[in-house]
């Protein structure tokens, strides 16, 4: 460890006045507000003093490998994974390969379940994550009753902080609720900053009706509306702000591989960059909350639409070129032209994709999807539509599309079955196709079919 633990009372002293003013200066231009807490309101903290992890404020978790998100690691209780060193604590995730050249992942997870469960109340811990690809470093939050309003995502879940190891300088802060799984989540980027080179301070201010992310001081993001229900149920069966209502309970972990991250690959190290570092995790809580809130009422989705019926937009600022997993490339737009320009397919078909964010779609009304396309090569590519904030729910159905070198017109209905949208996606997913032909779209249409 570069820092040593003498010195950490005066980095963490100017530390929190940078942090505090840059917060007060957030606040004052409109985007944020300032933490609400101060040390008064400490009512637990684990600075990892000792020689060895405090069982009576910790567990460990130990897992197979593929227990979720196809993840890689096996979470095991070793010390050679999960330990205490020089005032701090380090998770390290390990590669071996056996002499049959069979590679093998180990991790450490660790928990306050039991223990230190709060019901609302601020959240710190003063980290850095680890860099290289395949590493989903995570300081989170998990119900301590996860049967209450039913099994994951009806019980919540909080994750305070997640980074991707091969995308450093992007915080993620996200909640996860509801049936259908709903989340609310926001990628947050600094600028000039790399959470695997140097310590940051990351926290959750929760309260009824509000939950506020915080970065060394900033308030990048709060949500106010979420929901809960058992499938069946009426949603008021369990009335806001649940399932936020309940103790939750506090999880470091690193994970390898996956769908989020994607699998190690030759450029992955499993050396000191591979360690999530924890400086210190800190509990803050109010003597008391008032629960009598409401969730916030929501404007009916309305569609709007051009001259000409169409919801889709054209123009240079219709579409987002993403990329995941091995997958590159560019687009070119030009009205209503769309040319996609891969150069890596990747390893998923989301690796390379080109999206139209923010399309409102209504509830029981039957829609059409079309457009023109071809490819310089014969390929394939996959048109869905989407529902980014609901896990990505299928409005209208993966569809895999044969391009050829002539230009075609591909046209499907459907009948928008779920819950209103008003910021259902157009997918045009490019990767893992075996192929980086260009792909040319003209003319994309979404429209109304009923009255």
């Amino acid at each position: 460890m570069e820092l040593k633990k003498t010195l950490r009372l005066a980095v963490s002293a100017s530390l929190a006045v940078a942090t505090a003013a840059s917060a007060l200066l957030f606040a004052q231009n409109g985007q944020g507000i300032p933490s609400k807490y101060t040390e008064a309101d400490l009512i637990w903290k684990d600075d990892f003093n000792g020689s060895k992890l405090n069982k009576d404020d910790w567990n460990y978790e130990t897992h197979k490998p593929g227990w979720v998100n196809s993840e890689l690691q096996a979470y095991v209780t070793s010390e050679e994974n999960t330990y205490l060193k020089d005032g701090y604590l380090v998770i390290q995730p390990v590669r071996k390969e056996d002499k049959n050249g069979n590679v093998s992942y180990t991790s450490g997870r660790i928990n306050t379940y039991g223990k230190h469960i709060p019901t609302y109340g601020r959240i710190e811990a003063r980290l850095k994550v680890p860099s290289g690809k395949g590493f989903l470093p995570a300081f989170w939050m998990m119900p301590q009753n996860e049967g209450r309003y039913g099994q994951w995502p009806k019980c919540g879940e909080i994750d305070i902080m997640e980074v991707l190891g091969n995308k450093t300088d992007t915080l993620y802060g996200t909640l996860h609720f509801g049936e259908p799984h709903t989340q609310v989540q926001k990628a947050y980027t600094p600028g000039k900053v790399d959470f695997s080179k140097e310590f940051h301070v990351f926290a959750v201010e929760w309260e009824p009706g509000e939950i506020r992310f915080y970065c060394d001081g900033v308030n990048y993001q709060t949500a106010k509306d979420w929901f809960t229900k058992r499938r069946g149920a009426k949603e008021e069966s369990y009335p806001y702000p649940a399932p936020y209502n309940q103790p939750f309970y506090i999880i470091f972990n690193v994970a390898v591989g996956g769908d989020w991250p994607g699998n190690p690959d030759k450029s992955t190290k499993f050396g000191e960059n591979a360690q999530m570092v924890v400086d210190y995790v800190k509990i803050y809580q109010k003597s008391s909350y008032d629960e009598n809130v409401k969730r916030p009422e929501k404007a009916p989705v309305k569609t709007v639409v051009d001259c000409i019926g169409n919801i889709a937009r054209s123009g240079s600022g219709a579409w987002e070129f993403l990329k995941a997993q091995g997958g590159d490339g560019s687009i070119n737009v030009d009205g209503n032209k769309l040319d996609i320009i891969p150069t890596k397919d990747g390893s998923v078909e989301y690796s390379v994709q080109v999206v139209q964010p923010a399309l409102p779609m209504e509830n029981g009304r039957k829609y059409r999807i079309s457009f023109d396309a071809y490819a310089d090569k014969s390929r394939k590519m996959i048109v869905a539509i989407s529902g980014p904030d609901r896990n990505w729910v299928r409005y209208f159905k993966d569809t895999k599309v044969s391009l050829g070198k002539k230009k075609k017109h591909y046209s499907w209905e459907f009948t928008m079955t779920d819950e209103s949208d008003a910021n259902a996606r157009i997918e045009f997913n490019c990767g893992a196709q075996g192929s980086t032909a260009a792909i040319h779209i003209s003319n994309v249409r979404l429209e109304f079919v009923d009255k």
